[in-house]
Formats: structure tokens, C-alpha cells, sequence
């Protein structure tokens, strides 16, 4: 009996220490539901991915780029988790991958504030957090590793002096620009900065903006929120959409409606502008003069965290903030190019 309980004694102890062998990387294959079928490697690094939702085809093909790099890639495993566009999604995936010991979190926030204490656990479990396209507001900014997106506000810039340049090449004055302004999700990094680039113009040009509604960054609530505005002002002749899919919804409204889409303002047409150039739709419409203008926005993301991942891994120093390369696009003749604080940037064709 005395031989038999010793047995079992040292069977125990061999269990708990390769439990305790195990690697940080590993996570248990049934949280896993969105990763390839041969599930998690132990010895890969494991990265959490938080995507806030699907609201627009720009989101999409973000997160398309991140399954791309991080599936693909040797050494590699990628939970990844949808928000729905709610941030109680996204703080619940946040702590579910603290739980699973994740090696890397990435996070695309679908809003700025709310994040200090989920972040603090991170840190606490010494796992290091990668933003993607959106900021966070937090008291210490530690709290993240680094981040990589577009400067949204940089993006407002070089639309708004496209349509200042356009305004001066046509004879259209200032003051009879009327504008519209579709937000995006209010408190997102990109709305913050589209509708701040907007006011900055429209104060500094003398700009009329006639009313802003929250249009959520999607095709029906673009629709919904232009279509309300049709039904209060009559005198819209400039509709600032903060990405693609609110121009789509606003040209459909727009048209439903019984306006003219297009560029000649003086003549009665409502020209619209726009931010992302992904949208099939969109760039179509570009082409065919009813978007007059779209602000590129990169979604490629996956391959640069990819690399600071393997900058961390090294031990090397990456910067807290990178920003992407990003054009501006225009079928129009009118301007060809514009310069937006210092720099020169060439208008190309969608």
C-alpha cells in the first residue's frame, strides 16, 4: 500500500512540473475557434488580435491583412477576436487573451477612451500591447507598446485643400461652399480627425458647414443621416463623408432624392467627398466624377506588425508611433497637385 502511494506521489510531481515546463505561448485549442484547423503550434508566438467589427469594406481588408500575415507566417498563431463594434467585446477578448497567455495583444480600438484598466492588466501579465489604426487615450502611455495607422487628421487636410483648390480654380466663393459633414463612430480616432481637419478648413477658408450627424462609418446609416439632411437644408452643395461606404449611402440618398451627383457645384450638382479608397463602389464612382475626391486610407497593417513583432522578439527598439504612406486620389483635371503643411503631394487618378 505504502509502495502504491509513493507511485502515485511521484506520478503527480512528474505532472505538475511539465504543467509548469509549459511554454507562455501555448493556448488551449477550444478558445481558438477562429484559427486554422491544425489549431495552435506551443511553440509558436501566439498574438491576440481584437478587431473592433466589420463595418466598412476598409475594416474588412484590415483584418483580411492581419489573418494573411500572421496565418501564413512561420512561427506564428493568431487568435483572433470580433468586437461587433461594441468595446465590451473588445475588453472581454482583451482579458480572455491575458487568460490564455498570449504572447503579443493587438488591439484596434473602436473608440479612444475606456481603455486604462484592461491595458493595466496587460501589462501586468508582461504582454506587450500593438495598436492598430486607432489611438487610445490613456493616463500613461506605456500602457502600449507602439501603434500603426494613418494620420487621419493629415488625411482631412489634403481633401480639404483639394476642395479649396478646387473652390479657387473654378470661381467658387468661400462662403457659397455649403457642407455636410457624415462622421464617422464618434470618439474614433478616424472621426476625430476627419472632423477636426474639416472645422480647421472650413474656419480658416470661411467655409459654410451646415450641419454633421454621426453616419457610423456604414452604407445605411450614410443613407439614412444624408436623407434627413436633404428633408432640413436646402441649400447642401458639398458632402464630407468620413469613409467610403457613407459616400455610397449619401449618393444613393442623394439621388433618390432628385439631385445631380457630380462636380459642378455652380450649376446645382452636390459634390461629394471621401476617405479609404477600397471600396469597389466607391472607386467606380470616383472614376465616373460622383466622388470628386477620396483621402486614401491604408489598411494594410498585417506585414508591418508582423515585423514589429519580430523587432520586439530581437530586442529591438521600434518607434511608439507609425504612420503609413498614403496618396489622394481624383478623376478630376482641376487639381492636379496640393501642398498640405510644407509637404507637396501629387493628385492621382482612382
Amino acid at each position: 500500500m505504502m509502495k502504491k502511494y509513493k507511485m502515485l506521489f511521484w506520478l503527480l510531481l512528474s505532472m505538475l512540473a511539465l504543467v509548469g515546463c509549459g511554454s507562455r505561448r501555448h493556448v488551449e485549442k477550444e478558445n481558438t475557434t477562429n484559427v486554422p484547423s491544425e489549431g495552435i503550434d506551443s511553440n509558436s508566438v501566439v498574438v491576440g488580435f481584437s478587431q473592433l467589427g466589420a463595418e466598412s469594406d476598409w475594416r474588412n481588408a484590415n483584418t483580411e491583412s492581419m489573418k494573411e500575415a500572421f496565418y501564413a507566417r512561420h512561427g506564428y498563431s493568431l487568435v483572433f477576436k470580433d468586437g461587433q463594434q461594441k468595446q465590451s467585446n473588445q475588453i472581454t477578448a482583451v482579458r480572455t487573451f491575458i487568460q490564455q497567455d498570449v504572447d503579443y495583444i493587438v488591439l484596434a480600438p473602436v473608440t479612444e477612451t475606456g481603455w486604462d484598466s484592461v491595458l493595466q492588466e496587460a501589462r501586468d501579465a508582461d504582454i506587450p500591447v500593438i495598436l492598430v489604426d486607432r489611438l487610445v487615450d490613456v493616463s500613461d502611455e506605456s500602457l502600449y507598446q507602439c501603434w500603426v495607422g494613418s494620420d487621419f487628421e493629415l488625411e482631412a487636410k489634403k481633401v480639404c485643400e483639394w476642395l479649396n483648390q478646387y473652390a479657387i480654380a473654378n470661381g467658387i466663393a468661400p462662403g457659397d461652399l455649403h457642407i455636410v459633414d457624415l462622421q464617422g463612430t464618434l470618439g474614433s480616432t478616424a472621426q476625430i480627425g476627419r472632423s477636426r481637419g474639416l472645422y480647421e478648413a472650413a474656419m480658416e477658408n470661411g467655409w459654410d458647414i451646415v450641419d454633421a450627424a454621426e453616419a457610423d462609418f456604414t452604407q445605411a446609416r450614410g443613407r439614412e443621416v444624408m436623407a434627413s439632411m436633404l428633408r432640413a437644408h436646402d441649400n447642401i452643395n458639398v458632402v464630407y463623408c468620413e469613409n467610403d461606404n457613407e459616400a455610397i449611402g449619401a449618393i444613393k440618398a442623394l439621388e433618390a432624392a432628385g439631385y445631380t451627383v457630380g462636380s459642378d457645384i455652380l450649376n446645382g450638382e452636390v459634390m461629394v467627398l471621401s476617405f479609404d479608397g477600397i471600396n469597389k463602389d466607391a472607386l467606380d464612382y470616383a472614376r465616373q466624377g460622383k466622388i470628386a475626391c477620396i483621402g486614401e486610407c491604408n489598411p494594410m497593417h498585417g506585414e508591418r506588425v508582423a515585423s514589429m513583432i519580430e523587432q520586439l522578439e530581437k530586442g529591438e527598439t521600434i518607434n511608439k508611433l507609425n504612420y503609413v504612406d498614403e496618396r489622394i486620389f481624383s478623376a478630376l483635371s482641376d487639381v492636379t497637385d496640393i501642398t498640405v503643411d510644407g509637404e507637396k503631394y501629387s493628385v492621382t487618378s482612382p
